[in-house]
This record gives C-alpha cells, structure tokens and sequence, in this order.
C-alpha cells in the first residue's frame, strides 16, 4: 500500500510516497490508528504492521510543528474519502496495492458570487456539497442556503482557451468556518445571525446588519470598513465587462449551461472539483421563502445582482419598457450606492419607521405567502364579471378577438355571449388549473393581453384574453395566476398579487407632468441595457428614455428599489424556469417551483404541463438516463436527459419539493436526511 504524505516546509501539494507493506499483507487496523499519529505520540492500536507504519509517519512528520487534526485519507481511485474512522482498511477494500492520500479536508474554493465578484472561500472538500453550500452561506450571512448551489463556470464555444477574468485579480480573501485545533469540529466566530427571534440593528441606509455582522466576521476582510460590504451594490464600471461574459444564445445554449451544476449529495473531491478552482455560487432554485430585509440584506443584494446579470446577458426575455424600467431601477440603485454616508446613513428614525412600513407587504414568496392584511369574514368566494375579449388562434385567427360577457368563478373562466345570456348555458368554458398564464403587455399601446395555455388530453388548448384597462388587468391576471395553481381570489395572497402588478404596470408608465431631469453624464447604457436594444437605439435615446423611467422610481430607498427590482424580475414570463435537452433535439424540458414543462427548444413555447401538485411519484432509469413522473389522473411524462446527467434533473425536482415543505412556524434548521432522500437517488 502506498501512503501519501506533504513534504516537510513545503506547499501541501508536494508529496512523499512510501510503501508501507508488501503485497502480501493484510490490513486489520482502523483508519483511525494512521490519522491519529502525531510527531512524539504515536497511537499504534493496529493488529498486524503497527510498529512499522508507526516508525515511518514518525520519520515523516518528525519535528513537524502542525496540526494534522484537519488531514483525513482520500483514495483517488475510488473518489471516496475514508471519514469512518471506526472502519478497517479491509472493510473499505483497500488491497496492498491502494493509494491514499494524507491531505487536509478544508481547501480554498475561488468563488464567484451572483454580483461577479471573487472570493477566496476555506471550504470543507469533503463534505456534501449541500452542507458545504450551508457552511459557505452562514460565513456570508446568507439565510436560506437550501436555495444555493455551486455551478461550474459554463465554457464559451467562441473561445478556445480558457482566460481568467480580469475581475479575479482583485479577489477578497475570506477565510470560512475554521477547524478548530484537535476537535475535528466546526465552529463559527459568531452563534446569531439565524434566529429569526433576535432583535434587527440596521443599517437606515441598506438595511444591513451592523453590530451582528461585524461580530459574526470577526478579523476577516470582510469587517475592514465597511462589514456589509455584500450587501452593497457596485455599478458596472466599464461595457468591456459584459462583452468578456458569457451569453447564450439560445434555449439550448441556457440547457447546456445547467450541465453544470454540481451534485449536492457528493462532496467536492468525489467530483474532481481542484484547490484554486473557480466555481459559481447562485441562487439555484427560484423560490425565495420569508425574504425580509431587516435580516436578509446580502441575501437581497446578491438577488438583485443575480436578476441584473439575468437581464444585461439576456438570460431572461423582456420587453423593450420592462428593458428601460429595469434600466431606471439599477439607475437609481447605483446612484444610492455611491453617495456618500453623510447623506445616507444619518437618517431619521422615522424615516427609517417609513421605509419599514413600506417594506411590509413587499416580502417575496412566489407561493403568495400570507400578509398581516388577510381578507375578513368571507361568506362566499369572490367572483369576476365584465366584457372581456377572446382570441382563440388555432380557430379563429381570421376573426380575430371576439367580445364576450365572462365569468371568473373558482377556477373556471365561462363565456357567454351577452351579459343577459349569463345565467344559461355558456359559450365557452376554461379549467384554469395547470394552465400557463404568459402576460403580453405593452402600456404605451394600451394593450393588456393575458396569454393562457390550458392543458388537454392531447396537449395544450391556446386561448388570449383581451382586458381594456390596467384595473381590470391585473384583477384577471392574478385570479389566472392563482387558478393555475388550484387557487381561488378567497385566497389571501390575491390582493396582494392584484396590487404588485398595479405596481408593476406603473413603473412601466413615462409620465409627462413630471420634470425630466437633463441628460445626466452618469448614465452609462451600455451597462444598463442588454445588447439587443443598444443595437436598436442610440446612446443618447436610451439615456432620454432612462431618465423619463426613473421618474417613477425616484423616490424610492435602496432597499426599496432592489426589492422592485426582484419583484419585477419573478413577473417575467420566463423566470425561474430551469432548461434541459430532452431526448429529441427539438424538445426542451423546464422545471420551475411547482411544475414540468415540454417546451419547443426553437421557440420556447409551452407545449404540455405538468404540476408537482398532481403528482404521485418520480423515478429514474440510470442506465438510459430517462426520468419518468407519474401523476393523479394524467398519463406519465417520460424523457431521456441528453448532454446532462439525469441526477442533475432529479435534483430539482426533489429541490423544489423539498422547499415547498418549508414553513414560517419551522425552526431554521434543515432537515439534510430528507433533502438528500428526496434528491439522492440510488445510481
């Protein structure tokens, strides 16, 4: 057997091997009795060979003044780390001829967070990825790590040879949760931050931690001036950023980017994952639960960061007054970040009380989570009528929309054709549950479209509804949205759903009464709108169109504007739905926080759904790579995972409904065993 060891005064990549036995002996001693060896006390409790083992480690680690309590076996050839201390060699399967590696268990990780910045993290290399991620989350103050994973960075075809970014020079070193000396356990500087009954100190500026933060970082980087350094967001300083990023081009190029994550139930090494490597820390799964920003400022900026990235890449599909709303959103914040504390953080305790106030009903949970203003005594359910335009495109596309009397009852939208006709036998009739609701939106053409995919036996059923104002919009939209997931407007997030896309209608509008301010020198829009619509228009007109949008957002505070910012991004048609190649080159598979989605991969169109509610159970076929899903009362979905590892899809499927178990009245512990049988898998 050899044994590799560090050389003595040297980097811990170079090695000393030794061959500790002849081919013919038998290995009956734990793994504990090699790693508890130290310099001058030598632990030889091995039946067969002990003095021998014992007489080389000393010789190697001789007057070497380190702690060895962090080392542990790794066997390369097996990828698999030997952590059972208890276990004999003979019990894992090591011959004579095996190679196992002396090497610390906590190595440093190159992370590049969601605001593309890079940081040199200590992390645990043989962990599971999952609790990897939550030891990552809490040295970050980042609640909620269920949410994160770790993603290889995607490599673009147009470039042969892999670069390092010229923003990794500049990377802030962090050192994570420590071993402590002779434990083998982990310990963190600070036990708060998580308790969800703890007492806020804020920052008025950003709504950051203070006190809790600096302590909780201690002597790290971080706490070196300003210890909220996360939660603050930096303008893009030059357009020559995003033309070194990767964009994708197409559907399939976003699928083949989720070819990267990383498997949460194995550790780093088990997935030649190096010391130094670059790996991508985001948020992997859209479904942010009880996001507050009293507690969760780094957790909303790096959000916000992710969403910003999302758009100038076009990640993420938007129309052009969304393009320019978001542009004037990131604006502001930008011009928030930079000014000075003078002006910022002196504020008055009321104006802090306003801004609480304001932020009550904006916590985000793409459930619609309850509020404190929950509906009162309701006898019977509320119901929808008015004259609503129909556009059925398969049937009557020659007609066009055609004007009917609807009804919005529970679930089911009916048409009739005149509001006397009302209380007979309706024209039409729509099941909204399991429905797509797309919204087509443009304000300045007055043109308030809501786009429903209705799921039948053979596919999906196409039909437009056609609302005449912003009101009766957002009252039909958000009762479509509910409908989708079996809710009915009884239920107590339809109000607040209703005012949110109000809300985000009016930050579309370019109001005239308001003064435009002069073309300021500080709009850059090249780093503010993707490249398509610089393409389209020129400098100065994205400028003038900016400065008219920032009108609507002007008065907001910072945390106020990445709260809309997040807001308006989770109302995209196409957020938060994760892409991968089905077996048919010409057929995508989504998966989003409630349901399965068959896509056409040349035009992103939906073209069957399926809920996670309706669902009985999943399984996979390892050896052909197909996922099967069974449901209630739908046939099963089957689909062969192509250019990625079905355990990749699996995952996000077991990740969602794993969240969706979350609730306020929970402690903020995570269950792991449930997580890890949920997404597992027996390969």
């Amino acid at each position: 057997m050899n044994l590799i060891f560090p050389q003595r005064h040297t980097n811990s990549h170079v090695f000393h091997t030794f061959s500790l036995f002849p081919p013919s002996s038998v290995f009956d001693f734990t793994v504990s009795a090699i790693m508890c060896w130290c310099p001058f006390s030598i632990k030889c409790d091995l039946q067969l060979g002990g003095d021998i083992l014992g007489w080389v480690i000393s010789r190697v680690l001789y007057n070497v003044k380190r702690d060895w309590s962090d080392h542990a076996l790794w066997w390369e050839k097996k990828k698999t780390w030997l952590l059972k201390t208890h276990w004999t060699l003979d019990k894992y399967g090591i011959q004579a001829d095996a190679r196992l590696l002396f090497t610390p268990q906590h190595k440093l990780l190159r992370l590049q967070l969601p605001n593309m910045k890079h940081m040199k993290v200590k992390v645990n290399f043989s962990d599971r990825v999952f609790k990897a991620v939550s030891d990552i989350c809490k040295t970050f103050n980042i609640r909620h790590p269920e949410e994160l994973s770790l993603l290889r960075k995607p490599r673009d075809p147009k470039k042969k040879k892999k670069k390092l970014e010229e923003t990794e020079e500049d990377d802030l070193e962090l050192e994570g949760p420590m071993l402590t000396p002779g434990s083998g356990e982990l310990i963190y500087s600070s036990p708060g931050l998580y308790s969800k009954t703890m007492t806020p100190t804020y920052d008025s500026r950003d709504g950051s931690p203070l006190s809790p933060t600096s302590a909780w970082f201690g002597d790290s980087p971080l706490s070196e001036g300003n210890p909220s350094i996360l939660a603050v967001s930096q303008p893009i300083s030059s357009p020559d950023i995003l033309v070194k990023l990767y964009k994708p081009q197409s559907l399939l190029d976003k699928a083949k980017i989720n070819q990267g994550w990383l498997d949460s139930s194995r550790s780093l090494m088990e997935q030649d994952v190096k010391e130094n490597e670059v790996l991508l820390l985001r948020f992997k799964y859209h479904s942010f639960f009880d996001l507050n920003p009293k507690y969760d400022a780094i957790r909303v900026n790096q959000l916000y960061e992710q969403a910003k990235w999302a758009i100038l890449l076009e990640e993420i599909e938007c129309t052009e007054e969304e393009m320019m709303m978001f542009a004037a959103l990131q604006y502001h914040i930008n011009k928030l970040s930079i000014m000075s504390s003078d002006n910022h953080m002196n504020n008055s305790e009321k104006e802090v009380d306003e801004v609480d106030a304001a932020l009550s009903d904006l916590e985000i949970t793409l459930e619609g989570g309850k509020t404190s203003n929950t509906l009162g005594d309701i006898t019977s359910i509320p119901e929808l009528a008015d004259y609503v335009k129909v556009f059925k495109p398969k049937k009557l596309t020659l007609k066009g929309y055609k004007q009917y009397w609807c009804t919005f009852k529970d679930i089911t939208i009916s048409c009739y054709k005149s509001k006397e006709e009302a209380h007979g036998t309706p024209s039409h009739q729509m099941n909204l549950r399991g429905c797509e609701v797309t919204p087509d939106v443009n304000i300045s053409g007055q043109k308030f479209n809501i786009k429903l995919l209705i799921p039948v036996a053979d596919g999906m059923n196409e039909i437009w509804l056609r609302c005449d104002t912003e009101k009766q919009y957002a009252h039909w939209m958000a009762a479509c949205r509910l409908a989708s997931k079996g809710k009915t407007m009884a239920d107590s997030s339809y109000n607040l759903e209703v005012q949110n896309i109000l809300s985000f209608l009016k930050m579309q509008h370019m109001n005239p009464d308001l003064p435009i301010e002069p073309v300021a020198t500080d709009i850059n829009p090249e780093c503010l709108v993707s490249p398509r619509y610089l393409k389209k228009y020129k400098n100065k007109q994205i400028s003038a169109r900016i400065l008219e949008a920032h009108q609507n957002v002007a008065q907001m505070s910072l945390i106020e504007a990445k709260m809309r910012f997040i807001q308006a991004w989770q109302s995209l048609p196409e957020f938060g739905i994760t892409h991968f190649l089905g077996g048919k080159r010409e057929e995508l598979i989504g998966i989003t926080y409630n349901r399965l989605i068959r896509m056409d991969a040349s035009t992103g169109d939906a073209i069957k759904t399926w809920r996670f509610s309706n669902m009985k159970q999943w399984n996979v076929n390892w050896e052909i790579k197909m996922v099967t899903v069974e449901f209630a009362d739908e046939p099963s979905l089957s689909f062969i995972c192509a250019e990625v590892d079905c355990k990749v899809v699996h995952e996000f499927i077991g990740g969602y409904i794993f969240l969706s178990t979350r609730a306020k009245d929970q402690n903020e512990s995570l269950d792991e065993e449930m997580f890890y049988k949920l997404t597992s898998g027996w390969v």
